[in-house]
Order: structure tokens, then sequence, then C-alpha cells
């Protein structure tokens, strides 16, 4: 910038003995301060959105003295804490065909629905029953591997895996080759019908 520059005529310098003005602001809530209150704290549970405002060492010994759940139970409290994780939503348990409803008024959808060209094939349980999938040859095998016949549910088929699984776990055979080979095909055995979808 140029001395004779019209700019340089326009620039002030504060007076060494000024203090500055106070900054404008709410007063501090906690009593018997007259701070500045820039700082929001809340007001308390069931009253969200309301907040008292304070000086930053007032808001400080507020925050370290705050509770949000001061007065419930434990349970109280863990609830709470299981209902944030989704955010306080209502949440339905999902059935077969990933309905949301609950069974009285599924029952009652199913009783006044019509399906004239059965494009839901028996999806409401009136047509027909679900068809059974068939075997394919690797999945029989590892049936038999666990020494279970064709028809054997999930439930089943976990019990005899956990049973067959200790009975040659090699801590409990001495470290006989024999049967940690064997343990090795039940695993796979278990590992495939998991993958098609059985467990």
């Amino acid at each position: 910038m140029k001395l004779d520059s019209k700019y340089f005529d326009s620039l002030r310098a504060k007076p060494a003995g000024e203090t500055p003005a106070p900054a404008a602001g709410p007063t501090c809530q906690w009593k018997g301060c007259q701070s500045v209150g820039l700082y929001k704290a809340p007001v308390g549970r069931g009253q969200e959105g309301k907040y008292y405002l304070f000086c930053l060492d007032h808001v400080r010994q507020f925050n370290a003295s705050y509770n949000y759940f001061e007065g419930w139970s434990m349970a109280e409290v863990e609830a709470f804490q299981k209902d944030a994780i989704i955010g306080h939503r209502p949440t339905w348990r999902t059935g077969a065909g990933g309905a949301i409803v609950g069974a009285h008024k599924r029952a009652a959808f199913t009783r006044a629905f019509v399906d004239p060209h059965a494009f839901l094939g028996g999806r409401f349980g009136r047509d027909k029953a679900a068809p059974v999938r068939r075997l394919k040859p690797i999945e029989r095998k590892s049936l038999e591997t666990l020494g279970l016949a064709e028809g054997a549910d999930r439930q089943q088929i976990k019990h005899r895996f956990k049973e067959l699984v200790k009975r040659h776990h090699p801590d409990a055979n001495g470290g006989d080759k024999r049967s940690e080979n064997k343990l090795r095909e039940i695993i796979q055995a278990y590992n495939y019908l998991k993958q098609a979808g059985l467990v």
C-alpha cells in the first residue's frame, strides 16, 4: 500500500487505553452469573428442544453432573439403549414371504383376497403346499456323511454335526489320524449343506 493512498488515510488504530465493549448476547442462566451465555445445555428428559444458556465455565459444570437417565431403573436404561439401535422406530418380525403384518391381519387379508388367475401360486396357503426341492447328489452324499436321511431338517443337521464334531475331534481321540480325516469330511459336508441353504 502506498503512503499517499486514499485507503491509508482511512485506517484507524485503537487507542491504547480503550477496553473492548462487552460482547452482546443473552446472560448466563446460572444463578448469580452475569457472563454472556452462548452455550446450550438441555433442560431435561421429556423437554427435548428446550435449552438453558450458560457461559463456558457453567456449561462445563452442568455437563459434568447431567444425567439423562436420572430416576430410571437399570432395566429401563437397557430397554432405551436397545431401542436406540433402531432409532426408536417400531419393527415387525418378518414371516414367510416377507410379510410384516401380524398373523391376524394376514388371515383377514387372505380371506378377503381373491386370486382368480393363480398368479401368486398359493402363496397365501390356499391352493397347494410349497413344492419340495429335490436334493442334488452331492447334497445326498453330504447328508450320508453326517449319517442322516434325505428328509432331515435344519435342527437335525445342526444337532448331528455338533455330536459328530465332539466324537471325532483329535483332542477326544488322542490325535488319531483316522479320526482327524473323518472330522475333516464332516466339516466339509456340513459347510456344503450350509452353502446349499439346507442349514
